[in-house]
């Protein structure tokens, strides 16, 4: 399984991966914001989960979700939200957006796990 992990600190990215990589997913790629991800999305058409900060330079992570979301090839796609907008107009406003999870910095590996369990199925 390929997750892309997209997030502008690079602390955050890898503290991330490492918690993906200690569930056992060894494939992540990571971006440092939205457009990075998009491009990397487009030469990686086999990415199965996006998890993504909301607050990015250049393409922030609602308008990667928006993005990711109007293509049809992604419209199933899992997405988590990774973010310090912890306000509930915030969270409904990427659920609408097309988010299938949203997390809270900070949170634990736990959260994390349960939250890829529940986009996965």
């Amino acid at each position: 399984m390929k997750l892309l992990v997209v997030d502008d600190s690079s602390t955050m990215r890898r503290i991330i991966k490492n918690t993906l990589q200690r569930l056992g997913y060894d494939d992540v790629l990571e971006a440092e914001h939205g457009v990075e991800a998009w491009q990397i999305m487009e030469r990686t058409p086999d990415i199965n989960v996006l998890i993504t900060d909301w607050n990015m330079p250049e393409m922030n992570g609602l308008d990667l979700v928006r993005k990711v979301r109007a293509e049809k090839k992604y419209e199933s796609m899992p997405i988590i939200m990774v973010t310090t907008e912890g306000g509930k107009a915030e969270v409904i406003t990427a659920l609408k957006a097309g988010v299938n999870n949203y997390i809270v910095k900070p949170f634990t590996p736990q959260v994390l796990k349960e939250k890829l369990e529940d986009v996965l199925g």
